[in-house]
């Protein structure tokens, strides 16, 4: 990429002091953008729409937006589904126009408020406005998506190699206690909702829309703290307009997958963790679906089963990173992976109306939730060679978030055609099973030395 590439570890006249100033920047965006991810998509909206779509489906249960038959119990996943293929469209002009800029704070900036923007706007869902939900939802996950191209690609930039997995963990911590903090707030609002003098339906929109104006409020801290770098002054006039870098973006793409292939194993990566982090945000999204229609919770018990992941992810996340310094990161997230095996197939047996039980999974998803996240983002920023952390992190949130899609829909489908959210649920194993199998085999030491980087001693 010539002169205008960024750096891809901190200078030497960066001092300690600056670069966790500028960390404790990059943590507060996990803190910001993780209530969508924990009130929005994990509590409330998947219940929420889902009746909604119900009270607009005809006879037999189905609701036909654009003529297309869909039963009303499968929207809300066919909605995510449609947002993660969206975000695979955005996500590398963002990453393009970045790399080809400097200019990574306004594009990150613009991804989210206009995603704060769409979740606040989730106030007005009432009566039978599915399409106006299934609208919001795929608007605020793409930005989401966008926004976490450009938030994981400043890791490089501002911990050293030894640093990562332990400032990796700590952002996620971050997600997860902001996450609690505010669900409790939701807790309180719901269950005291006459209390507060509204009903039951305005309490989930206040909800839905507070996670919002969150998100949008404390993004202010990172744009603030966190530095675009790399371009220097001599070279601005020559660089293209972030215009033109956004309209290059597919040749762009199409150039960094061409370098990949000279990094076979990064590759082998990556299609370990599309495989597996499939089942995870499939979990993430599906999993009060799974505890209201299946078996019969209510949304308070999914408000605390929830919490409960919340708080033992933030301990999981710090408790992975200090098992990533003594076994590697590699090992750790393997262990993870046989956790989330044997968490999700339990999930098949759960008894219905029994919330102890379902209170036990919430404790096997949030202990190993936050660090195979952490961990795998940790390690890739380890295999992305010099100057091109945007490209590469769009693909890598490609296989976070933009190939998502498949979980979803195969959860949408076997609900569609078994009617049981039980088969729906079990059917995720297999991603797991098959992460497990694929990333095994990476040889991640070799894939860090062909990327040009330092290998850490544990790794």
């Amino acid at each position: 990429m010539g002169t205008d590439t960024v750096r891809a570890t901190p200078s030497a006249d960066e001092s300690a002091a600056e670069r966790r100033r500028e960390q404790r920047g990059w943590y507060m965006y996990d803190w910001a953008c993780s209530v969508y991810s924990t009130s929005v998509l994990t509590v409330f909206l998947g219940p929420y729409l889902t009746e909604i779509a119900k009270s607009a489906a005809d006879g037999d249960g189905y609701v036909r937006p654009l003529g297309i038959p869909i039963s009303a119990g499968s929207f809300f996943a066919y909605a995510v589904s449609a947002s993660v293929i969206l975000s695979v469209f955005v996500m590398p002009l963002a990453g393009a126009a970045a790399d080809r800029t400097g200019r990574k704070k306004p594009l990150l900036a613009t991804a989210a408020y206009l995603g704060a923007a769409a979740t606040a706007g989730m106030f007005f869902l009432d009566g039978d406005r599915y399409l106006l939900g299934g609208f919001l939802l795929i608007v605020a996950n793409a930005s989401l998506a966008v926004s976490m191209v450009l938030y994981n690609s400043y890791l490089p930039q501002i911990a050293t190699p030894p640093e990562r997995d332990a400032v990796s963990s700590r952002g996620w911590a971050f997600g997860y206690a902001s996450g609690a903090l505010v669900l409790v707030a939701n807790l309180v609002l719901f269950l005291a909702h006459d209390s507060f003098g509204v009903s039951e339906s305005t309490a989930v929109r206040i909800c839905l829309a507070s996670a919002g104006v969150w998100w949008g409020a404390f993004s202010l801290v990172p744009l603030r703290r966190l530095r675009d770098r790399g371009v220097p002054a001599s070279q601005t006039s020559q660089l293209p307009q972030a215009s033109q870098a956004s309209a290059r973006g597919w040749r762009q793409l199409a150039s960094t997958v061409r370098d990949m292939r000279r990094h076979p194993h990064m590759l082998s990566f990556l299609l370990a963790y599309l495989v597996y982090n499939d089942g995870v945000q499939t979990v993430i999204s599906q999993a009060s679906v799974y505890g209201s229609e299946e078996l019969g919770l209510g949304q308070s018990t999914l408000i605390v089963a929830v919490l409960l992941v919340q708080v033992l992810a933030v301990a999981g996340a710090l408790a992975m990173g200090r098992l990533a310094r003594k076994y590697g990161a590699k090992r750790t997230i393997l262990g993870s992976l046989v956790a989330w095996t044997v968490t999700i197939g339990a999930g098949f047996f759960l008894p219905a109306g029994a919330p102890a039980w379902f209170f036990v999974l919430a404790a096997g998803i949030g202990l190993v939730l936050g660090g195979s996240q952490a961990l795998s983002r940790s390690l890739f920023s380890h295999l992305v060679p010099a100057g091109k952390e945007a490209e590469y992190f769009s693909a890598y949130e490609i296989s976070d978030r933009g190939m998502a899609w498949l979980g979803p829909l195969i959860f949408g489908l076997t609900y569609q055609l078994t009617g049981s959210y039980r088969d729906a649920i079990v059917s995720l194993v297999a991603f797991f099973v098959i992460g497990f199998v694929l990333l095994a085999r990476v040889p991640v030491r070799r894939a860090i030395r062909d990327a040009g980087n330092p290998v850490p001693d544990r790794i």
